[in-house]
C-alpha cells in the first residue's frame, strides 16, 4: 500500500517522470523557513551563494528538517522504496526581475549516479507561479537514455556548468509545474526540464532535494549522503551526520568535506575549482 500517493499518482510519475503539486506543509510553515534563510543572508551580508547553496541540510537545522519532512518522505518512499538517502540539496533562487534561467537539461548528466532511480523533490519555499520562472518539463523524457550536453558556463544560467541538452526542443511541448509555497514537485533524474527568468517583483525560492535509494552508487568518487529513512545495507556512501546547531564548527567541517566531493563530481573534466556564484 502506498503511504501518501495514490496508485494513479504513482502511475502518472512512472509515465511522465513528473508529479505535482504535492502539499507537504502550510504556506505559513514555508514562510517561516524563508525567514530563516533570509536571516542568515542578512547576517552574512548578501544572498546565499557558491558552495553555501549546496548541501545546505548539513549547515542548518531548519534545512535538515525540510529533507526529513514526513509527508515528503512518504511520497518519495512510494516511488523509490523505504531505504532513502538525501544525496544533496541545492538552492535555486531567482531574485525579482532577475535574468537568471535554467537551460533545458537532464540532471543525470554530470552526477555520476547509477542506476537512474533518483528523484528530486523541488520544494517551493515561496510561491513559484509561471511568471516567476517555474520549471518546465518534457513529459516522458525520463524514458530517454542520457543525451549529450554542451557546457556554456553562462553567468545567468543557474546550473553549475551552464549545461544545455544538445537536441532541439520545442518550447511549446513543455509543461509548466507551478507551485505554491509549501508544495513540492517530484521529477526523475532523466526528465528534461528548464526554467525561464523571474519577471515578478518578488524572489522565487526553491530547494531541490535529491533522494536516492540506498542501492544507488556513485561512479566518480567516494561520495557522501545522509540516511533519512530506513537502513543502509550497501555502504556505497559515507554517511553524513545531522547538524545539531546552525553553522556549528562540526556542521561547517562536514559541509566543507561534502561540498568538496560534490565540486569534484559536478566539475569533473574541467578546470573549475569553485562553485559558480
Amino acid at each position: 500500500m502506498p503511504k501518501l500517493l495514490t496508485k494513479e499518482q504513482i502511475a502518472v510519475y512512472q509515465k511522465d517522470g513528473l508529479l505535482f503539486p504535492i502539499k507537504v506543509m502550510s504556506e505559513a510553515e514555508a514562510l517561516k523557513l524563508q525567514v530563516s534563510l533570509e536571516q542568515y543572508e542578512e547576517n552574512s551580508g548578501g544572498s546565499i551563494q557558491k558552495e553555501w547553496r549546496h548541501k545546505v541540510h548539513l549547515l542548518f537545522t531548519w534545512a535538515n528538517e525540510i529533507i526529513r519532512n514526513p509527508k515528503m518522505l512518504d511520497a518519495v518512499e512510494d516511488l523509490i522504496g523505504p531505504n532513502i538517502m538525501c544525496w544533496t540539496t541545492n538552492f535555486f533562487i531567482k531574485e525579482a526581475n532577475d535574468p537568471s534561467f535554467v537551460s533545458w537539461h537532464q540532471d543525470s548528466t554530470y552526477w555520476g549516479l547509477e542506476p537512474a532511480d533518483v528523484v528530486t523533490a523541488w520544494f517551493a519555499m515561496s510561491d513559484a507561479p509561471i511568471e516567476s520562472g517555474a520549471m518546465k518539463f518534457l513529459l516522458g523524457s525520463h524514458q530517454w537514455e542520457q543525451i549529450e550536453h554542451k557546457d556554456t558556463f553562462n553567468s545567468n544560467n543557474l546550473l553549475t556548468r551552464g549545461q544545455e541538452i544538445s537536441i532541439d526542443i520545442n518550447e511549446e511541448d513543455g509543461v509548466y509545474a507551478p507551485l505554491k509555497a509549501g508544495e513540492i514537485s517530484l521529477h526523475h533524474i532523466r526528465a528534461a526540464h528548464g526554467s525561464a527568468p523571474n519577471t515578478t517583483n518578488y524572489r522565487r525560492i526553491g530547494l531541490a532535494i535529491r533522494y536516492i535509494p540506498t542501492y544507488v552508487r556513485q561512479l566518480k568518487i567516494r561520495d557522501s549522503a545522509m540516511l533519512v529513512r530506513g537502513t543502509d545495507a550497501y555502504f556505497n556512501f559515507d554517511l553524513e551526520k545531522e547538524p545539531v546547531d546552525d553553522l556549528s564548527l562540526e556542521a561547517l567541517a562536514a559541509h566543507k568535506d561534502a561540498t568538496e566531493r560534490q565540486l569534484a563530481t559536478y566539475y569533473d573534466g574541467t578546470e573549475k575549482e569553485e562553485f559558480r556564484p
